[in-house]
């Protein structure tokens, strides 16, 4: 059987678990009869091989589109595009006290910020819609920025 499961799937194959994986599967059978005792031995090799090669195709297929969708390559190397989980906590941490630190922000510089930041209105456009000047927008702005640079650092 260790010649059949090498002759069809090559060198690199995991012949040994094969082999235990057919050891299992007979064992399994138990004291049922079989007439062509041979011929059952090499049709349960012949499926597990093919179980065997679907399992790797899909996982192959499942690798592949998660290193399409996570992974950047650079040259012939693949980096991840996604930050490890010390940083995202890291991160989580900073926007909580950013959060914290504009929700104690007077309502009005709170949406002056929101407007500008969030929603990408410029100076003149947050101006015209709050009804202030664009001096009024430009120190909201400016406060906000050094309320939270205090509050949360660099």
């Amino acid at each position: 059987m260790r010649r059949f499961f090498h002759a069809r799937l090559g060198p690199q194959a995991e012949v040994e678990d094969l082999l235990q994986e057919l050891f299992v599967k007979v064992r399994e059978a138990g004291d049922e009869e079989v007439l062509n005792p041979p011929a059952y031995l090499y049709r349960l090799a012949h499926n597990l091989m093919l179980d065997r090669l679907r399992t790797d195709r899909r996982r192959g297929a499942r690798e592949a589109e998660w290193r399409r969708t996570h992974h950047v390559s650079v040259g012939a190397l693949d980096v991840v595009d996604a930050p490890d989980a010390e940083a995202s906590a890291i991160a989580r941490q900073r926007l909580e006290k950013i959060a914290t630190a504009l929700a104690s922000l007077a309502p009005q510089t709170q949406e002056v910020f929101r407007l500008h930041k969030f929603e990408g209105l410029t100076h003149a456009e947050t101006a015209a819609r709050l009804g202030i000047s664009r001096s009024s927008v430009e120190k909201h702005i400016s406060l906000a920025l050094r309320h939270i640079m205090v509050r949360v650092g660099r």
